[in-house]
């Protein structure tokens, strides 16, 4: 059994997704959520609680593989240099704890799970759901993106 650790890091939200490869093929929902910082706290001490908290999760579920989503061109500068400190952040995290960081680009994902590099949202979130057995689609975006890149992870991994 493998347990997979997605990552769809920000610095307000980061999506995480733990998902476990059965040996027969089955992925089953470990745990996901988020971590979310208070908008009215500094950047550094955003990071910090982003890095503990992340820390936390990891030591408690002690996944075998992480994977985080691939930061890709932003039209809003500030957005994007947000999500790159958030992502280093994330890095460090794993490297620390030895998990290797695969990425994943948003379009990867898409193909990955729903069968369609452009498919939507919801399309995803609704394969999500289907492959995991889940009764309703996850909640919030963000944790139901990281489960999604779990998924893209353990299913790119096993082939």
């Amino acid at each position: 059994m493998t347990i997979a650790l997605g990552i769809d890091p920000g610095t307000a939200t980061t999506g995480y997704g733990l998902v476990r490869l059965e040996p027969d093929g089955n992925l089953v929902t470990v745990k996901f959520g988020v971590i979310t910082t208070p908008k009215d706290s500094s950047a550094p001490a955003r990071l910090e609680m982003l890095y503990n908290q992340l820390n936390e999760l990891i030591n408690l579920h002690r996944p075998d593989t992480a994977a985080v989503e691939k930061l890709f061109f932003q039209r809003n500068v500030s957005t994007a240099i947000a999500v790159g400190q958030a992502r280093g952040v994330v890095m460090l995290s794993l490297a620390q704890h030895k998990l290797e960081a695969f990425e994943y680009t948003p379009n990867e994902v898409k193909q990955a799970v729903a069968g369609y590099g452009s498919a939507d949202k919801q399309q995803v979130q609704e394969m999500v759901r289907t492959l995991l057995q889940l009764d309703s689609i996850p909640r919030p975006d963000d944790a139901a993106d990281a489960l999604a890149i779990a998924i893209t992870h353990l299913n790119t991994k096993r082939y």
